[in-house]
């Protein structure tokens, strides 16, 4: 049903944004993670209105896996109030989750996606791999999984991020200020790090 998904042309830079992990009615996320939220129901709402604020609303948003927790219909109350054209990468909490109710509710759903924005390569997981194709011609790996923050909690497999490469990046909310992350602002990010 799901699989890979190839976007090579006709995407605009500056309509684009990244995102994982959001973890939507997960209420083991909050304790997990240490976010900085009472409920999970107030960490709905922050990520919600964070993701508003930066999406525009014929923007478009990849999401790398582990969108939300729970039946259709709370896919749906979610999904109900974003902003954005989403495409879905499937996180290893998703799999089980999305129905073809929710599936319709995507642009697409796969596994792994990979696009070309003005001739940079972009390959989207929701794991960070130790190599990937492409990895030593410029192609991005952005990916989500680890939970990568600024305090150090909890950080899945955090020995392994010395390995990765200067392409790849942790689009994670964790990571990211609880925000999508623009094609701008992970083309500065990796950019900076090849200097």
């Amino acid at each position: 049903m799901f699989e890979q998904v190839e976007l090579m042309s006709g995407l605009s830079p500056n309509k684009i944004w990244f995102t994982s992990d959001t973890h939507f009615f997960h209420d083991k996320i909050v304790e997990y993670s240490q976010r900085p939220f009472a409920s999970v129901e107030e960490m709905n709402d922050e990520l919600i209105a964070r993701w508003n604020s930066v999406v525009h609303r014929d923007g478009i948003v990849f999401h790398l896996g582990d969108f939300c927790f729970g039946k259709p219909d709370k896919w749906n109350h979610i999904l109900d109030r974003l902003k954005g054209r989403i495409y879905l990468v499937l996180g290893n909490h998703d799999a089980g989750h999305v129905s073809e109710e929710v599936a319709e509710r995507f642009e697409a759903v796969a596994f792994q996606m990979r696009l070309n924005v003005n001739g940079q390569k972009i390959y989207l997981n929701h794991f960070p791999f130790l190599s990937y194709s492409g990895d030593n011609h410029g192609t991005w790996q952005l990916f989500g999984h680890i939970h990568s923050n600024l305090h150090n909690y909890n950080i899945i497999d955090k020995h392994r991020l010395a390995v990765l490469q200067p392409g790849q990046y942790d689009v994670g909310v964790d990571n990211n200020n609880f925000t999508p992350v623009s094609y701008r602002q992970v083309e500065e990010i990796i950019n900076n790090r090849k200097l």
